[in-house]
């Protein structure tokens, strides 16, 4: 067994090799604090006979049990990834993708595992360069090792890999990855940053990629392992030769064509025109079917190879882009809003040929995203879903569930906006936004981005600022020149060294993504291509500015109407009620929705604002103290033979004795009203107990109001019950009260109280 360690941004950080999963071509056990990953890598020998490209997969999964936790929900094993992991899985893949051999085309698997987690370690950082040691430690041909590292800042302090609870104050979360020398690849979003404040953070986060690095470094010379002979399948430079005497004046015209769908028809007429002519002469030549397919496939090659060469000379030596545009030119824009008459907001961004439907839905609590990581049980207020059918790209394709593309460029998306959402504190709605691509040729995430903040703004999510996207591409030369572009389309990000993403509103930076085609860039190529990119942000957002420069007023007229309150903690049991029955009564009588947090606040929802106020108003009166002279119109939930029992707010309930039910003598009580009847009563009295006495509102006053005989004496003492409650005791009258001689019956009662329920059985005589 090999093991390296280094202490590394205050953490001991180990490297293990040859003693589990020895069968891989490359294991790793990576430990940092209590956080243990197992990284392997296995590769095939050679490519399949035919492949045309880099197989390569890319697999991170988390264990429940490395938190010491079950997996929730019904089957109790882990199942399919969940979205984080696969967002992870993308940011391991990026990177080191570009880092395999030119030509190699064998299949190679590389999975990372969390076998132990730690609450106070950001994984992203640590699971790149596990996965980077494993496949530097192997037999696998690799231009490596990287690393990578998570940069949050805390109280204006920068931090490398920290956990949740430190990223929950954080004002940026950095994934940046890199070489020693150069940055690879950048995932990240923050609170409206500068470009110098981005730029530190990329510098504080190449500090610890490079220790991470040294580290690799010294195990791999430990273990000393050869990489093994791949045959590499290089081009046949002679027949490249041919193909671009041929061709390259055809492709040079087919690639000046503006439209995309034309252009592709055109390069398409190229390749058929070439392959026919190299396949004729071939057949003159006599060579074998086998031969002459193989020629063929190799020809498509290298006419690939032509557009990607006629693409980047006009951009280098005329300064002109495919499509007729400047480096820094943005394509048309255009903007429409409230597009669906049923929806809480919609708007559609145009930008070229990338088009991207915004539709915002507001909900209540209960459409919160549940969903479960290593710390636990999770809840999502706001959520961006990104849809790319294969119509947006003319295509046909089966089209199933979101693919690890679709949920990387959500997330993105969703990051970018989420910056500028208010807090559920002020706006207490759940979102969710979705990005429906209708038409693409590049940066449809970015086009996501403008046309998500239109739909808010338009549903009424009161943003601060509008947030604008835009996608930068760079082309560097054979002498370390360079030059960037704004706005690039599908086909400069196609043949482009660079694809860096950054969306943001007119104070700063909110999200941004950075993936390289090549070995890396250095911060003085992202110094400018920042900078251009924020002009370009500028432009797009005053043109969507005037379509629509501030959130509306109200939220859409088809939206729930949330009101939110604020209770004691300590009493939401209260308003909960055993088994739930007080705030299902509430919910009844209001047809609201009612959520009500831990916090204490109490959140109320429904179609219309009366259905708010009445079940506010029964809320606040459930935690109202009741005094005399209060009036309610309330329900008769019980009926005693001295009584009934009148609820007058959820959950509270008084006696009207059967005495104050009329103006005369009555028998019974049922001979005036029954369980269910509303009554309009007004509280005569509350005891020390808190228990409530009532009186008929049109009674209480009147001058027809029997005399009191029946209120002192019949019904017996304080606290008296009926049979079936005689440990509470029941409503009666005081018991330092006499009534008239031999008025009231000996009733039954509990304890320290008189009569229950034969109280006022016999008459006063």
């Amino acid at each position: 067994m090999f093991k390296e360690e280094a202490t590394i941004d205050g953490k001991k950080v180990s490297l293990e090799t040859g003693n589990w999963a020895k069968q891989a071509d490359g294991a790793i056990v990576y430990r940092a604090g209590n956080l243990v990953l197992l990284a392997t890598v296995c590769g095939e020998s050679e490519a399949k006979e035919g492949q045309d490209f880099f197989p390569l997969t890319v697999e991170y999964r988390e264990k429940t049990y490395a938190a010491g936790r079950f997996p929730g929900g019904y089957f109790k094993r882990e199942t399919r990834p969940q979205e984080h992991e696969t967002l992870i899985s993308r940011i391991i893949d990026r990177p080191i993708r570009p880092l395999f051999p030119e030509g190699f085309f064998a299949e190679v698997q590389v999975f990372v595992t969390v076998l132990s987690a730690d609450p106070d370690i950001a994984v992203e950082g640590h699971a790149v360069t596990a996965a980077s040691a494993a496949i530097h430690t192997s037999d696998i041909p690799f231009h490596g090792p990287i690393a990578a590292a998570v940069v949050g800042r805390v109280d204006g302090q920068f931090v490398a890999d920290p956990g949740p609870s430190l990223l929950a104050k954080s004002d940026i979360e950095l994934t940046v990855a890199g070489s020693l020398t150069h940055i690879v690849m950048i995932e990240g979003v923050c609170e409206e940053y500068s470009k110098q404040d981005i730029l530190d953070a990329i510098a504080f986060g190449h500090k610890s990629i490079k220790e991470k690095i040294k580290l690799q470094e010294a195990m791999a010379k430990k273990v000393n392992r050869t990489k093994r002979d791949i045959k590499l399948r290089l081009p046949d430079l002679e027949l490249k030769k041919e193909v671009y005497a041929f061709a390259t004046d055809k492709m040079a015209a087919a690639n000046s064509t503006k439209d995309k769908l034309n252009r592709q028809n055109e390069i398409d007429a190229v390749i058929k025109d070439t392959k026919a002519h190299f396949e004729a002469k071939l057949r003159a030549e006599g060579k074998d079917e086998k031969s002459i397919a193989n020629s063929l496939k190799e020809i498509k090659e290298h006419l690939y190879l032509l557009e990607y060469e006629v693409v980047r000379d006009g951009i280098f030596k005329k300064g002109i882009r495919y499509d007729g545009r400047k480096l820094d030119e943005i394509r048309d824009i255009s903007v429409e809003l409230d597009v669906l008459p049923s929806v809480h907001g919609s708007a559609v961004f145009t930008r070229g040929q990338t088009q991207s439907l915004g539709v915002v839905t507001l909900g209540t609590g209960n459409d919160a995203q549940k969903y479960e990581n290593l710390s636990g049980l999770q809840s999502k207020q706001f959520m961006l879903h990104y849809n790319f059918p294969p119509f947006s790209t003319g295509e046909v394709k089966r089209y199933s569930g979101p693919g690890r593309r679709e949920i990387g460029h959500g997330n993105l998306a969703e990051r970018a906006l989420k910056v500028m959402v208010p807090k559920q504190e002020t706006f207490p709605y759940v979102i969710r936004t979705v990005s429906e691509i209708l038409e693409s040729n590049g940066s449809s995430s970015m086009a996501s981005v403008c046309s998500g903040s239109l739909a808010l703004m338009a549903a009424g999510v009161p943003i601060p600022r509008g947030v604008s996207g835009i996608a930068m591409g760079l082309i560097l030369g054979d002498k370390d020149d360079f030059v960037v572009l704004s706005d690039i389309a599908g086909l400069e990000d196609h043949f482009g060294d660079m694809d860096f993403k950054v969306a943001g509103t007119e104070k700063g930076i909110t999200a941004f993504q950075l993936d390289i085609k090549l070995t890396g860039v250095t911060l003085d190529i992202l110094d400018s291509a920042i900078e251009q990119a924020t002009k370009g942000r500028a432009h797009i957002l005053g043109i969507m500015n005037k379509a629509l420069a501030e959130a509306r007023s109200s939220v859409s007229v088809n939206a729930p109407r949330i009101t939110t309150i604020q209770i004691d903690p300590e009493r939401i049991g209260e308003l909960i009620g055993p088994g739930g029955k007080v705030i299902r009564a509430i919910i009844e009588k209001s047809k609201s929705e009612i959520n009500v947090e831990d916090s204490g606040t109490v959140t109320i929802a429904s179609s219309g604002g009366e259905a708010n106020e009445y079940a506010k108003k029964l809320i606040m009166d459930l935690f109202a103290d009741v005094e005399p002279g209060a009036q309610f119109n309330g329900t008769v939930k019980r009926i005693a033979d001295f009584g009934a029992f009148i609820e007058i707010l959820p959950g509270k309930e008084g006696l009207l004795h059967i005495s104050k039910m009329a103006p005369t003598r009555i028998n019974s009580v049922r001979d005036v009203m029954n369980e269910g009847d509303m009554v309009e009563v007004v509280v005569t009295g509350v005891d020390r107990q808190g228990k409530i006495e009532l009186g008929r509102k049109d009674l209480v006053g009147a001058g027809n109001t029997r005399p009191s005989r029946y209120d002192e004496g019949e019904g017996g003492g304080d606290r008296g019950g009926d049979r079936g409650d005689r440990d509470r005791g029941g409503y009666g009258g005081d018991r330092g009260h006499r009534g008239p001689p031999r008025g009231g019956d000996r009733g039954r009662g509990g304890p320290r109280g008189g009569g229950g329920s034969r109280g006022g059985g016999r008459d006063h005589r």
